[in-house]
């Protein structure tokens, strides 16, 4: 009888400490996720490195490779661009459908559907675009330095998330999930914002038929098509008619990945009922038409937003961005390239917006939410942990690098604003580092345990066996 009693499960009844139940572990989704972007950062970290080094040793080869044309002929239809454009319009493209259908899904199914789980990051979000981009131009009032206003309103979700992996156990798992929502939040108003303040002269003809795919788009998930394929084809083609309206080709990513059903088809049973049927006659007869059959009722059962983040996700994060950084981290930092920079108002509002905008805009934000009662964090949150992650929301480095291509025309203004992202990008993860690891479990708890919804302790008397 004794050998089937677990070790370490008290056999005699007596006082024991209180242990509170723990708060639930990330789901698979989440830690696939933050295991892909974590990946990714660190594959970025490395092309930005290696653009780095190619740009001061061999400048000339690397500059020549990104400025050569890539032309597409279609008949008549010609489209005229360089590697470099095709890396920033067109595979951002795909970064910023992951970047929509992450914001499809949290809005729809995920923590954005609840006021009060949102609220907080939504506040944070909204200081941490709002502050930069004052400082910025309280440092740079006139054009054309003021057109860099853009640079320093963005966070890169992978690098902190890749911060975040390095801090390990000091940052709790609910600091991650309040990060990702500001991020997303963030995504949202610097797409906002980028689609209305940074395009080119618009052509009318263009962006009613764009308007017109969009609404294809939609109605497309109004009557329930859940194959991925047809999103993708009328998504190519609205790129297209994006990139000759005059806006940002990007948005047309954002487009297409805000409008595939977040929704599985049918109900989990008739999906499951339906796979029975077809895997059973597969596994009667290896046919093909019945393998067919199986593979459409298991895919029908999975919504078209998980199946599409599922395919892109790493080709985003282990290809896109890296090679965004590769083609776009190039800054010569030669002695006077640096001299420029450090006496360059673009320089210096990029490095304070960045490192102090954000870190004073987040903070606040979220503190306005917590001090007002519109909303609560995890009961794990401390506010050493929401100074630390209001600092790493100051790594902007793929959306400001971004931005720098499309606001700037001087050659020169462009690698000062660069010079600023590099160095502002990782004075802020340092310090965000920093305070995590030293003072992240030194402060209070951001909300009580009751605040949030979150368990209660077990009751005195009842005990947990240790694990």
């Amino acid at each position: 009888m004794a050998d089937r009693i677990s070790p370490g499960v008290p056999t005699q009844p007596g006082p024991r400490p209180r242990v509170d139940i723990p708060y639930p572990r990330l789901s698979p989704g989440l830690r696939s996720y933050f295991a892909t972007e974590g990946g990714g950062a660190t594959l970025l970290l490395a092309a930005s490195a290696v653009a780095l080094v190619w740009a001061n040793v061999a400048g000339g080869s690397y500059h020549h490779l990104w400025e050569m044309p890539v032309n597409l002929t279609v008949g008549t239809w010609e489209l005229h661009l360089t590697l470099h454009h095709w890396v920033n319009d067109f595979l951002m493209a795909i970064f910023f459908l992951v970047v929509g259908v992450e914001v499809n899904r949290e809005l729809t199914v995920g923590e954005l559907r609840s006021f009060r789980a949102a609220s907080v990051p939504l506040f944070g979000a909204i200081g941490g675009l709002a502050v930069p981009i004052g400082l910025y131009l309280l440092i740079n009032p006139t054009l054309p330095d003021a057109a860099g206003w853009g640079l320093p309103m963005s966070t890169d979700t992978a690098f902190v998330i890749g911060v975040l992996a390095l801090v390990g156990p000091r940052c709790p798992d609910q600091l991650r999930i309040f990060l990702l929502t500001l991020a997303i939040f963030d995504d949202i108003g610097a797409i906002a914002l980028l689609g209305i303040f940074y395009s080119d002269q618009l052509m009318v003809g263009a962006l009613l038929l764009a308007a017109a795919l969009v609404v294809v788009l939609f109605a497309m998930r109004w009557i329930g098509i859940w194959q991925i394929t047809p999103y993708l084809l009328v998504g190519v083609v609205l790129w297209v008619v994006v990139l000759q309206s005059g806006l940002h080709p990007t948005l047309a990513g954002v487009a297409v990945g805000l409008a595939v059903p977040t929704a599985r088809r049918g109900h989990d049973d008739e999906a499951r009922w339906y796979f029975g049927v077809y895997g059973r006659a597969l596994m009667e007869e290896l046919d093909p038409a019945r393998s067919r059959l199986a593979v459409s009722a298991a895919r029908s059962a999975v919504p078209a937003s998980d199946r599409l983040l599922d395919a892109l996700h790493p080709m985003s994060s282990f290809v896109v961005v890296p090679v965004f950084g590769l083609a776009n981290a190039g800054v010569e930092l030669s002695g006077e390239a640096i001299g420029a920079a450090m006496s360059s108002p673009v320089t210096l509002g990029v490095l304070v917006g960045l490192v102090f905008g954000k870190a004073v805009g987040v903070f606040g934000g979220a503190m306005v939410a917590l001090v007002t009662g519109l909303g609560a964090l995890p009961g794990r949150v401390r506010y050493g942990h929401l100074v630390g992650g209001a600092f790493l929301c100051g790594i902007g480095f793929t959306i400001a690098l971004f931005v720098t291509e499309i606001a700037f025309d001087d050659e020169a203004l462009i690698n000062e604003a660069k010079v600023g992202v590099l160095a502002g990008s990782l004075l802020a993860g340092v310090i965000g580092a920093l305070v995590l690891r030293y003072f992240g479990e030194r402060l209070p708890l951001c909300s009580p345990n009751e605040a949030q919804g979150g368990p209660p302790p077990l009751p005195e008397g009842v005990w947990r066996a240790p694990a």
